[in-house]
């Protein structure tokens, strides 16, 4: 079963945690939440949510909970991906391989990582 889906903001802060592998509420307040016009009660209710949705975990350690990413951020990105493509695309892929190809900003090792990743698809067909 897949997880619930994320928001930008939601996602964005689960990177920002999992680059600081575990915070305090004041901590992603202070850093994460000011830099983006975020009150500490909004950053809290994010962290939350995120934990409902099992994002998130948390921990008391000296009276103080502190959140750590329950999955990896590649994992998170999959899962938002898939629901994009599924949702938005009715799970066609070609929409967003038009839109890649008509980006102008690709650069070599995406280009390169990209071709992997096709090379990778092939080769299953192939087993099939």
């Amino acid at each position: 079963m897949s997880k619930p889906s994320i928001g930008d903001q939601e996602l964005a802060l689960l990177h920002y945690l999992a680059e600081h592998e575990s915070a305090s509420v004041g901590e992603v307040a202070a850093d994460f939440g000011e830099s983006r016009g975020l009150a500490r009660s909004t950053v809290l209710t994010m962290m939350e949510r995120l934990r409902a949705k099992s994002y998130l975990r948390r921990r008391q350690v000296n009276g103080v909970y502190r959140y750590s990413t329950a999955t990896g951020p590649g994992e998170v990105m999959s899962n938002a991906v898939g629901q994009f493509v599924e949702k938005t695309l009715s799970g066609s892929l070609s929409p967003f391989v038009a839109w890649m190809s008509e980006k102008a900003e690709v650069s070599d090792s995406e280009l390169a990582e990209l071709q992997a990743l096709v090379n990778q698809l092939q080769s299953r067909r192939k087993e099939t």
